[in-house]
């Protein structure tokens, strides 16, 4: 009797620890789901840096105003708003953000301003 008293006790224990793992593993996935699409903290850490470097290059360069372009990096994509005077300013910014280190694309959102 109290053999199977122990089986059952011990066979709970089992169920329940096994329930409890799935659970477990049910709710890490749910979990991960809204952040689908979403930078993890090495990609912003790397973003961060590619920034620095676009802005960098665009304020060592004599031609363009770098207080009037705004530089934002997404999972290695570069993308550059604010305005110019010309458009070879434009192609310019582009041109050196291209050439920033671990840059995979460029979006140039910057606006040629018109001249009268």
């Amino acid at each position: 009797m109290k053999n199977k008293i122990f089986k059952r006790r011990e066979f709970r224990k089992i169920n329940v620890k096994k329930v409890l793992s799935f659970l477990l593993v049910g709710m890490v996935l749910c979990s991960c789901a809204p952040f689908m699409g979403r930078e993890t903290m090495g990609e912003y850490v790397d973003d961060a840096g590619i920034t620095a470097s676009v802005k960098n290059k665009i304020f060592q360069d004599p031609i363009l105003k770098p207080f009037q372009i705004h530089v934002e990096t997404f999972q290695n994509t570069v993308q550059l708003s604010g305005f110019v005077d010309f458009r070879t300013h434009k192609d310019r910014a582009e041109q050196l953000a291209r050439s920033a280190e671990g840059v995979h694309a460029v979006k140039n959102n910057l606006v040629v301003r018109k001249r009268y």
